[in-house]
């Protein structure tokens, strides 16, 4: 690893990185901050991705870092956020290229569900997107409201390939301890017991973006992470017309298959999805178990979560009575 960068404070407009000048802070999160720049060799717009300094440090961020680097800059699908390659930097950063739009996240906080038409047509593009990065070996793993840029004409890129994974690659992990990776809403029950996830994983998670569309709200709303992990693992969602009696029998039927907690009972492929899409009069209805099933374990909807509210304790029940008995050794 290369030595680690001295430069500890933000960068302000108007300073150059190399040969990019950055013109605003876009956004920021616990390991990284994105800035808006200019390349003043192409006078082309670019979005700078810096982690901060203390993950720069952190050997795990630094390989997954360059990893997102690396698989980013084979991607060539408008659906997909582009990485350029930058041989000669100062320091550690990603040059990608800059989209005008927002987050998926922000158009749902704004309007809580969407038309079941404008959903169906942003689930194909991301079926679309996902079916290329499958075809180079890659899953993406965080796929979530997020990771997806919106522009105003409703075309969507994928972002944000810092966990994902590619075929023949080594596992990365902390302290040679396997870790959960994903959003706890959106990661399928595969991942939460552990497993690195694959194609079908991803379609779990475009089922769940997709029922939040629908809907306006995710299959497990739970008001704790953990609580979220559990009930996912043990209990069939709500029927989406339940909460949304407009939508068809058939896009929930699909909505239902693409979450099976089974990945057997999945879609297991993103083209085989975005066709149902494209052709619900094709759906059969009433097939998948979680439908059949849904009115019998409404675990969270019905306030019966008391059992997994114990369970989303014990990890505090175990700190509180570790740190009693150092207090009293």
């Amino acid at each position: 690893m290369g030595a680690p960068s001295t430069l500890l404070v933000p960068l302000r407009p108007g300073e150059v990185l190399d040969h990019y000048r950055i013109d605003s802070l876009v956004a920021t999160s616990g390991m990284a901050t994105i800035y808006r720049a200019t390349d003043l060799t192409t006078e082309r717009t670019v979005a700078i991705k810096l982690p901060h300094f203390e993950m720069e440090c952190n050997p795990v961020f630094y390989d997954r870092f360059q990893r997102e680097e690396a698989i980013g800059t084979t991607l060539n699908h408008p659906g997909v956020i582009k990485v350029f390659a930058e041989e000669n930097r100062s320091r550690l950063y990603m040059v990608l290229e800059w989209v005008e739009g927002r987050l998926l996240r922000q158009v749902l906080s704004e309007q809580g569900k969407l038309p079941p038409e404008r959903a169906v047509r942003m689930a194909l593009q991301i079926c679309d997107a996902l079916d290329y990065i499958h075809g180079q070996g890659i899953v993406h793993r965080d796929l979530k409201p997020e990771n997806i840029m919106i522009d105003a004409d409703d075309r969507i890129k994928l972002i944000d390939f810092g966990i994902a994974s590619k075929a023949g690659a080594r596992r990365l992990t902390f302290g040679k301890l396997s870790k959960t990776q994903g959003t706890p809403e959106y990661i399928s029950p595969e991942q939460v017991k552990g497993k690195r996830g694959d194609v079908r994983s991803d379609l779990y998670s475009v089922g769940v973006i997709l029922y939040e569309m629908l809907t306006g709200e995710t299959p497990f709303p739970a008001p704790d992470p953990l609580l979220v992990l559990n009930v996912k693992l043990h209990t069939d969602p709500p029927s989406p017309r339940k909460i949304a009696p407009e939508l068809s029998l058939a896009l929930e039927e699909i909505v239902l298959r693409a979450i099976e907690r089974d990945p057997l009972n999945r879609y297991h492929h993103a083209r085989e999805l975005a066709g149902d899409l494209e052709h619900p009069d094709h759906v059969a209805v009433g097939t998948s178990a979680e439908r059949r099933t849904w009115n019998k374990q409404r675990a969270v909807q019905n306030g019966s979560v008391f059992p997994y509210l114990l369970l989303g304790l014990v990890p505090a029940f175990i700190l509180a009575l570790l740190l009693y008995v150092a207090g009293h050794s």
